[in-house]
Formats: C-alpha cells, structure tokens, sequence
C-alpha cells in the first residue's frame, strides 16, 4: 500500500463492497483518462482473487447513478443472453457489477464520489496500440457482438450520460456558434477548413435524420469504440469482452462502426502536423469490416450495413468539427500541448475524410462480399 489515496480507497473497497473478503493491497491500473482505477486484491478464506475498483469522474458524467444503472442493466442482460446461449465462459465475455453490501450497483462515499467494482478479468489484456489486422478482426467482432447481445434489451431506452454525444446536426451546430462569436479572433486565419466542414453539411444530417424518421433503428450502443476498449485472450488471441460501458447509451450502430474506421485505420497519430502520413488503409478497413459483419450482420439492417463505408467518414468529420470548435472557442475542451493542436487534430481529421471519400467505391465492395 502506498499513499494516502490508496488507504483510503481500501478502506472504501473493503467496506462497501461485498467481496466475500478483505482488501490486501491495492495499486493504479490500466491505461484510463477520465475515472480512477485500481487493482485491489481480496483475500478469501485464503484465496486472493483480484477485482477492479473506479471511481466515476462526475466531472465529466453529471450523473453517475443513472448511469451505473444503465450499466447494470446491460452487464445483466448481456450475462442471461450468454448463460441461455450456454456459453462456457460467460462471465469472461461481459463485465460484471459486484454489489455494494447494501446490493446497489455502485457505493458513494463521504464525499459523494461514486464506485464500482468488477472481478477481474484474467488471462486477457487491452492494447493501445492494435498492431495486426488480427487484433483489429477480433475487436471489431466483440464491439458487433456486444450490440447482439444488447440488441434485445427490454424496458425504457437507457439514459443519456452524455446528451446529444454523436449528434452531428448539433455538433455542426456548434460550430456555427463559434464562427459567429469568434472569442479570440481566430475565424479569419482558418476560413479554409472552416468551409471545407460546411462545404459537408448534408452529411452531417443524413444520421440523424435517418433516427428521426426511424429508417435507422435506436440501438444500444457503446459510443466508444476505440479498440482498446476490448480485452483479447492471451492465449487465443480472440476478442473476448468490451469494456468501459460509460457512454453505453441509446444510439445508431453507425456511430460505433465509424469510430472504428476513425481510429483504427490511419498510421498517424490524431494529432499529426505532417498530414501526408494520414491514410485511410484499406486492409485494416477490411479486418473491421470482416470482424463486425460476423457478429452484425444477423441484426444489421440493409440500411445499416449500406452506410457501414459512410459512417467512417462521418464520425471523423464529426470529431474535426469538434476539434474546429475547441479551436475557435479558445481551447477550452481538449487538453492542449501547443498553441494549434486543436487545430493540427482538425487537420488530421480532414485529410482522413478525404482519403475516406477517394476510397469510397471501393469500401463499398469490401462491405459487400462479406
């Protein structure tokens, strides 16, 4: 034990938790911005057994309780749909919830703060960086097989924890906003990129429409799908479990493929000044494609699957866009380390759209052998 901070959060653990046993130790886990995680080991008449402990950020989730409920009611049903699908590993393929010892999801401390707890889930790992086309395969099949297992889920849609997330027609909308006030100035020195986005409005609505009209159904979606936010085995190598259900919320399967495409088939980083180096790769396209469809396509609708290539260019417009707005606004947002960051990410953002559009007729045919 090491630090205030983590006599503290022992303590929490121990007594709030309904571990089956008393916290050893504890330390810092994972790779993680936004809430604090830990490692803490329990003794069981013996047996140490290891579980994760966060602390929600209510900085960043304005309300944690319903969202941890939201995460409840996905964790159980995801569990009930392996157990009647008999699989032998079910609770190694979902999160589960440990309950408080007053049987609630989560427990709030002194302060207020909002905890949670999981059993650790052995044998496997996230990577930050995907190195293969396999590791790409197999986290785009468990992001489509964590839609299929929530595809079904009953009662009321999930609350929002973060109004509007995906929401181009509003994202643009703030946008326009920023143009408008202009608070540093800054309009007149990035009228170039600002036109390209607005040169792409109707894109920006064709989603959101398609919800409205319900042409594309409300889906429970993860809303993060960066690839290290699925665990692959470490033997097999397979994606195993999806993890970091925060923003897991009532969506379109589209936004959760095209964070896929965004942030898995460019070399460069995402905030890259030497924009030559950003490509949209098509063989990585195609792991993704190959992986999701397998466990997608029994549910994807034919509008789904036919915007599958698109939503690639749309949520990377959606993030330039947000990255335009941090901008003009005066960086206020994103976490910056030089004076145009912000404005180096919305760049970045722009040469993968356009090396997306260049191969779109392409990405529609891998879409379609599979």
């Amino acid at each position: 034990m090491s630090g205030e901070m983590d006599k503290h959060i022992l303590k929490e653990a121990a007594a709030a938790f309904a571990t089956d046993g008393e916290a050893v130790s504890c330390q810092r886990y994972g790779s993680g911005h936004i809430n604090d995680t830990y490692c803490i080991w329990v003794d069981q008449a013996g047996q140490r057994l290891r579980y994760i402990l966060q602390r929600v950020n209510h900085n960043v989730f304005k309300q944690p309780i319903p969202l941890m409920e939201n995460v409840k009611r996905v964790t159980d049903h995801a569990l009930k749909r392996l157990k009647e699908e008999q699989c032998p590993e079910a609770y190694r393929r979902t999160l589960t919830l440990v309950p408080s010892v007053d049987g609630k999801p989560y427990a709030l401390d002194a302060d207020g703060n909002c905890w949670r707890v999981y059993p650790f889930i052995e044998r496997a790992r996230t990577y930050d960086q995907i190195e293969t086309t396999r590791q790409c395969q197999e986290a785009a099949r468990a992001f489509g097989e964590f839609q299929k297992l929530t595809a079904d889920l009953p009662g009321e849609p999930l609350f929002e924890t973060i109004p509007d997330f995906h929401n181009t027609t509003s994202r643009l909308a703030a946008l326009k906003e920023a143009i408008q006030s202009d608070p540093l100035g800054r309009v007149k020195e990035v009228q170039k990129e600002i036109d390209w986005y607005l040169s792409r409005e109707a894109d920006c609505h064709l989603v959101v429409d398609y919800l409205k009209s319900g042409e594309l159904p409300l889906r429970c979606t993860h809303n993060d799908t960066k690839l290290n936010n699925v665990m692959l085995d470490d033997v097999t190598g397979e994606g195993i479990c999806v993890i970091d259900l925060d923003t897991t919320m009532p969506g379109s399967a589209i936004y959760d493929f095209g964070d896929m495409i965004r942030t898995a088939t460019s070399p460069a980083a995402e905030d890259e000044k030497d924009i030559s180096k950003v490509t949209m790769r098509m063989f990585m396209f195609e792991a993704l494609v190959q992986g999701y469809l397998s466990s997608a396509k029994s549910f994807l609708t034919p509008l789904e699957k036919s915007l599958l290539p698109f939503s690639g260019k749309l949520l990377t417009m959606e993030c330039g866009i947000r990255f335009l707005t941090d901008y003009l606004s005066g960086d206020v947002y994103f976490k910056i380390h030089r004076p145009e960051h912000n404005l180096d990410r919305c760049r970045t953002q722009m040469a993968l759209v356009e090396s997306i559009e260049a191969q779109m007729d392409e990405m529609k045919a891998v879409v379609d052998r599979y």
